[in-house]
């Protein structure tokens, strides 16, 4: 059965990682996901639905436009490839759960922003704050179905903690903690306070540790300087996604070592 439903998410996957290629080029321009029809950016020509496939496409084009033979970023096939990796993670660590497809909303919402934030040093409203109330929606249905009014109570409980904790440290320090960050905190101690608070604690420290760790290695690669910008986002996206996914068994290990 768990094979079952890793199969049936990273196809999954696959097509919502395609959507979100959309979502990672036009939320930060401000433009409409759903009008006009998916175009090459360069002509404006539509996309047929054969030139839409998801990474099938791109290698046959070979990474261009039939129309105009621009360059497709390889951003493209990567957003998809890696939405059906995380999808199928997710199926795996929640086949048996209600909470499934709150998770995978998670994935999703998480892999966009982080692209967004690479790109942009942004991270979009639009993509947060819809977040939020599905990750609220969905975990609440679970909940309800799992008879797990307790996890629920405490991940509303870790959204709010998660959210303070940024928000003093972005009062400390404005430069070095955006708002964008704090409001993203509150979405990911929802998700992760569900799983328990060390699954929280463990997730929000993964995070700042990746995060450290890279700025230090840009750093002394002269790639950055101490008073450059590194975007937060996919630090926090990285850190969550590997406490909800492996939390509980890296912290038996911790405490059991």
């Amino acid at each position: 059965m768990t094979g079952f439903v890793v199969t049936v998410c990273a196809v999954l996957g696959l097509a919502v990682g395609s959507f979100l290629n959309v979502v990672i080029w036009r939320v930060p321009r401000r433009e409409s996901i759903v009008r006009p029809r998916s175009h090459c950016p360069s002509c404006g020509a539509r996309i047929k639905p054969a030139d839409n496939v998801p990474v099938l496409s791109w290698l046959v084009l070979r990474g261009r436009c039939r129309q105009c033979r621009a360059r497709i970023s390889v951003r493209y096939p990567v957003i998809e490839i890696g939405c059906a990796v995380l999808f199928g993670a997710v199926g795996a660590r929640f086949a048996d759960s209600a909470a499934l497809p709150a998770y995978l909303v998670l994935a999703a919402g998480l892999l966009a922003l982080s692209a967004i934030d690479v790109e942009h040093y942004l991270l979009p409203n639009r993509i947060v704050f819809p977040l939020a109330g599905l990750g609220a929606a969905l975990l609440g249905l679970a909940a309800a179905l799992d008879g797990d009014g307790d996890a629920y109570v405490r991940a509303l409980l870790g959204g709010l903690v998660a959210y303070g904790g940024l928000f003093t440290i972005h009062l400390i320090s404005p430069r070095g903690m955006g708002m964008g960050d704090v409001k993203l905190a509150l979405v990911l101690g929802l998700y992760l306070a569900w799983l328990g608070w060390g699954v929280l604690a463990l997730g929000l420290f993964l995070g700042f540790l990746s995060g450290a760790v890279v700025g230090l290695v840009l750093i002394a690669l002269r790639l950055r300087t101490r008073k450059d910008h590194v975007p937060f986002g996919p630090f926090l996206a990285v850190g969550t996604l590997i406490a909800v996914l492996w939390g509980p068994q890296l912290l038996d290990w911790y405490l059991h070592r």
